[in-house]
C-alpha cells in the first residue's frame, strides 16, 4: 500500500508524561509543556501518577493504593481537559502474562490489573499499554501466554476498554513485533491489538548495543541483516491489519560510546533494557536507528492512528537530563514529529 501525503495531516499527536521531567516534577508543568508544544494527546505514565497522588494526599502514596489513586486520577482528568489534552493511554503494565497457576505472582498480576482498571475509569481513559513480559521465570507456551491476556481482555471488556501489547525488545519470549502479533491473534478478542514501537522493533531487529559497530553481527556480514530488517517491515506493513494497531510509539536511539555488557545487571536487566532507559532521544536529533523504516511499514497498513513520542533522553553519553526547559524538549519533539511524516510521504 502507498502512502497518500495528504492522509498523514490527520495523524493525532501525543506525548508519554514519562518522556519529560522526572517523577518529581509537577504533572501539571508538563502537561503545559506538551500542551503547548501542540500535542493532542499523552500517555499516562504511572510514575507520573503515583508522584501527583502522592502531592495530591499530602503522604507519600503506595502503587497498590488504588482508592487514593483514584481519587488523583480524577483530578488528572480535570488538568488535562484544561490543557484540552486526551489521556490516551496508561502505561505501563508490566510482568503480567505467563506466571504459574496458582502462584502468588499471578494472583498479584491479576489484582494490579483489577486496581489499574479502576484507575482508568477515573481517568476516562479507554487503553491500557501491556509490555512482553521480561520475567525469566514466566511460561515460554504463546497459548499460556495469549491465555492470560485473553483473561485480561475479558475484565477490560465491560467497560468499553482495549489493552494495548508491546513487544519490549528485551522481554524474555515475545522482544520482536511478530511475536506479540502471533499473541494477539491466539488471544483473538476485539478488544487487543499492538502498541508498535519503532525504538523497540529496531532496537531488537536492527541494532545491538552490546557491539562496537552497534549493530547486529550476523556472523555473515550487513547484507544479511538488511535483508531480514527489509523483509520484516515488508512483513509488518503486509500482515497487520490497521484496526489492530493502537498506537505508534516513536523514540531513537544514540549508539552506546562504548559497548554494553551483554550480560544482565545486579538486578537482572539484560542490555537493551538498560539501553532504553536513557539513550532514547527523539528521530533526526543524534540517533541512528532506521526509525522511517518502521514507521513507513506501520503507515503502509493503512494505519492513522495516534504517533506518540516516547522518548528517554540522557544525551549520547545517557546521563540524566537537567530538563531546564522542558516547554523547548516538547516543541522540538513536534518539530522531530512533523519531519518524520513529511519522509514518510516520500517513500
Amino acid at each position: 500500500m502507498s502512502i497518500s501525503p495528504s492522509s498523514l495531516s490527520s495523524i493525532p499527536t501525543c506525548y508519554a508524561t514519562v518522556s519529560i521531567g522526572t517523577p518529581s516534577t509537577p504533572l501539571s508543568q508538563k502537561l503545559s509543556a506538551i500542551s503547548s508544544a501542540g500535542f493532542r494527546g499523552i500517555e499516562l505514565g504511572f510514575p507520573d501518577l503515583l508522584s501527583f497522588a502522592s502531592t495530591h494526599h499530602n503522604r507519600s502514596i503506595q502503587p497498590q493504593d488504588y482508592d487514593a489513586l483514584c481519587s488523583a486520577a480524577t483530578q488528572v482528568k480535570q488538568l488535562c481537559a484544561s490543557q484540552n489534552l486526551q489521556i490516551v493511554m496508561l502505561q505501563p503494565f508490566s510482568n503480567f502474562e505467563g506466571w504459574s497457576q496458582g502462584s502468588s505472582q499471578r494472583d498479584d498480576a491479576f489484582t494490579r490489573a483489577k486496581g489499574w482498571i479502576r484507575i482508568m475509569q477515573a481517568l476516562g481513559t479507554d487503553m491500557l499499554q501491556v509490555g512482553s513480559t521480561d520475567s525469566p521465570y514466566a511460561s515460554p507456551d504463546f497459548d499460556i501466554l495469549a491465555s492470560d491476556l485473553r483473561e485480561l481482555c475479558d475484565l477490560l471488556a465491560p467497560h468499553n476498554f482495549r489493552l494495548a501489547y508491546e513487544n519490549w525488545c528485551w522481554a524474555t519470549h515475545a522482544p520482536d513485533w511478530i511475536h506479540v502479533w502471533e499473541i494477539v491473534k491466539k488471544v483473538d478478542r476485539d478488544n487487543i491489538g499492538l502498541c508498535l514501537d519503532t525504538f523497540q522493533t529496531a532496537g531488537g531487529e536492527w541494532a545491538d548495543p552490546t557491539t562496537v559497530s552497534g549493530l547486529i553481527d550476523t556472523g555473515k556480514g550487513n547484507v544479511l541483516r538488511e535483508i531480514r530488517w527489509e523483509d520484516s517491515m515488508e512483513d509488518l506493513g503486509r500482515r497487520v491489519p490497521k484496526e489492530k494497531i493502537y498506537i505508534l510509539q516513536i523514540s531513537d536511539a544514540y549508539k552506546p560510546v562504548k559497548p554494553l555488557d551483554p550480560e544482565p545487571d545486579e538486578d537482572g536487566m539484560r542490555p537493551r533494557g538498560r539501553w532504553s532507559m536513557n539513550l532514547r532521544p527523539v528521530p533526526f536529533d543524534g540517533g541512528y536507528l532506521p526509525v522511517l523504516d518502521v514507521a513507513g511499514a506501520v503507515l503502509k497498513t493503512g494505519f492513522r492512528g495516534w504517533f506518540s513520542m516516547e522518548v528517554f533522553d540522557g544525551g549520547p553519553e545517557g546521563k540524566d537530563n537537567e530538563w531546564k526547559d522542558m516547554k523547548g524538549y516538547a516543541e522540538k519533539a513536534m518539530r522531530s514529529h512533523k519531519r518524520l511524516l513529511q519522509e514518510a510521504a516520500t517513500i
